[in-house]
C-alpha cells in the first residue's frame, strides 16, 4: 500500500533542511527591523490607483496595473498602462507604505473607480495577478461582504500562503463579515487607539488579528495633498509597511514566522518572545 498524498515529502531521505529564521534567544524589535529600509521587497497596492507623484510616494511606482470588469460583455479588462488615482484611496495607503519602509518598490494595482466602487471578479484576478508576479507584500485596504463571493478568495489567499505571498487586509469599518479579510492566513487589521506609525497591537480575540493606527490620521491625497482620514483602510498599510521592513532585513521568512514576530514586537505584547527553553 502506498503512502497517503503529500506524504512524500517527509520521507525519511527527502525532507529538505530549512533556515531556522530566528535568532538564537528572543525576537526583538532591534533584530527584527532595525537599519533596514524596505529595499528590496516589492508592495502591491491594490486600490484606486496610486499619484505616483505625490511627495508622499516621491516616484516609486514601477510597475502598473490596471483591472476592470467590463458588465456589458461580461469579461475582465486589463492593462499595464500607466494610471492615477481616480479617488485618493490609493495614495493614502501607498503613502503610509513609504512612511514605514521608504525603499520598497511600489505596484499599483487599479480595481477601483471613481466612487470607490468596484467588482469581485476585478478584485479576485488582482489578488490572481500578484500571486503569479510573485508580489511580496499586497496590500487590500477593501474586500467583498457577499458570502457568495468567499470560495472564490479563500481558495486565492491559500495559494498566496502557500507561494508565501503576504496579504495584508483591512477589517472591514462595520461589525461585519468581509471576505478576504477575516481569513486566517492573511493579516487582518483594524485600528487601534495610536497615532505613532511605529505602534502597533496583536488582539487577543481573533478573527481580527493586528491593530495599527488608523483613527484621525493625516494621510495623502489627490493633487499632492494631504487630509485627515479614520478607518481599517488606512490601518492596513501600517502592518504591510511592517512586514516590508522586516522582509527586507530577513528576506527569508514565512507568513507563519512573519505573525510571530507581529506578535512578540507588538505594543502589547508582555515580553519578547522567548525561542528557547532556558529552565
Amino acid at each position: 500500500m502506498s503512502n497517503p498524498a503529500w506524504s512524500q515529502a517527509f520521507e525519511k531521505d527527502l525532507i529538505e533542511k530549512i533556515p531556522y529564521g530566528f535568532p538564537d534567544g528572543r525576537i526583538t524589535a532591534n533584530w527584527a527591523w532595525a537599519k533596514a529600509s524596505g529595499a528590496g521587497v516589492r508592495v502591491g497596492i491594490v486600490d484606486s490607483g496610486v499619484e505616483n507623484g505625490h511627495p508622499a510616494v516621491a516616484d516609486r511606482v514601477r510597475v502598473w496595473k490596471s483591472i476592470t470588469y467590463d458588465r456589458k460583455a461580461d469579461q475582465l479588462r486589463e492593462s499595464n498602462d500607466p494610471h492615477d488615482d481616480s479617488y485618493g484611496h490609493g495614495t493614502a495607503c501607498a503613502g503610509i507604505v513609504r512612511q514605514i519602509a521608504p525603499d520598497v518598490e511600489l505596484i499599483s494595482i487599479k480595481v477601483l473607480g471613481e466612487d470607490l466602487t468596484g467588482n469581485y471578479r476585478s478584485l479576485a484576478r488582482s489578488i490572481e495577478w500578484c500571486i503569479e508576479n510573485s508580489v511580496n507584500v499586497v496590500n487590500l485596504s477593501l474586500g467583498s461582504k457577499k458570502k457568495e463571493h468567499s470560495r472564490i478568495f479563500f481558495e486565492l489567499v491559500e495559494e498566496a500562503y502557500f507561494r508565501n505571498i503576504f496579504l495584508v487586509t483591512a477589517a472591514n469599518n462595520m461589525p461585519k463579515v468581509s471576505y478576504p479579510s477575516l481569513f486566517s492566513s492573511v493579516f487582518s487589521v483594524a485600528c487601534n487607539m495610536e497615532t505613532d506609525p511605529d505602534i502597533f497591537h496583536v488582539n487577543p480575540s481573533p478573527p481580527v488579528e493586528f491593530g495599527a493606527p488608523g483613527i484621525n490620521l493625516k494621510t495623502a491625497w489627490l493633487g499632492g495633498s494631504y487630509i485627515s482620514a479614520t478607518g481599517n483602510s488606512f490601518a492596513a498599510p501600517h502592518i504591510t509597511g511592517r512586514i516590508a521592513l522586516i522582509l527586507s532585513k530577513h528576506p527569508d521568512l514565512t507568513i507563519s514566522q512573519m505573525k510571530s514576530i507581529l506578535r512578540a514586537t507588538a505594543g502589547n505584547a508582555s515580553a519578547p518572545l522567548s525561542l528557547l527553553d532556558n529552565d
